[in-house]
């Protein structure tokens, strides 16, 4: 998700208070709005430019599945950027009607909202077809990564070859992946540490860089 239960922090140099910015893509340059929520802190766009660059050339006609889903901008990034589809869960009723309004904006026929706790809808939910990329990414003070990726493991969520996405604060170890999932990028930005997971490739045929080096 872009929501973090933790200190607030100032928004990203050239970014307006209470807007994030889609940051490539045909939607490049759309701004989502922000609610003022204690605490609330998109992910700042360097972080997202770091990961769609490591997910170049794999988003094109992809399904996207964005837990916690914040602002939205993860999933509506990859919409921007080629994505065919996403599904966006966030437990706010409020919040998830925001991101409701900015699809019928931006991306009228490409995403749905669910307005529902990613932990109880992934167990309550049989899914309509697998996806190939996931972002995880919740509140601070909740956590939940590892249940959420538990979850994920039932048949029917994932595709064959997929990543994830996790984000999680910096002071934290980093979610120890259990096989076949391996670390495929990590990285560190401010406070936060981030990552993606994908199956090892021998298997899935996917990725076969190294992990990246922390940034700092």
């Amino acid at each position: 998700m872009n929501r973090h239960r933790t200190k607030a922090s100032s928004p990203a140099r050239g970014e307006a208070p209470g807007r994030v910015r889609i940051i490539g893509g045909r939607l490049r340059g759309s701004r989502l709005a922000v609610p003022v929520l204690p605490g609330l802190r998109p992910t700042p766009d360097r972080v997202r430019e770091t990961v769609f660059n490591w997910l170049m050339g794999r988003l094109e006609g992809e399904r996207v599945l964005d837990l916690c889903a914040g602002t939205g901008a993860f999933a509506l990034e990859a919409i921007s950027r080629g994505a065919d589809s996403a599904v966006l869960v966030e437990r706010d009723a409020a919040q998830a009607a925001r991101i409701r309004a900015d699809i019928a904006r931006l991306c009228p026929t490409a995403a749905e909202v669910v307005a529902a706790d990613a932990r109880y809808w992934l167990v309550d939910t049989v899914p309509v077809a697998p996806f190939g990329l996931v972002f995880i990414d919740p509140p601070y003070a909740l956590g939940g990564r590892e249940a959420l990726l538990e979850s994920l493991a039932r048949s029917g969520w994932l595709k064959p070859a997929h990543a994830i996405y996790l984000e999680w604060p910096r002071e934290l170890a980093a979610p120890q992946p259990r096989a076949p999932h391996r670390w495929l990028k990590r990285a560190e930005a401010g406070a936060i540490a981030y990552g993606l997971l994908a199956l090892e490739p021998v298997a899935a045929g996917f990725f076969m860089a190294p992990c990246a080096a922390p940034e700092e």
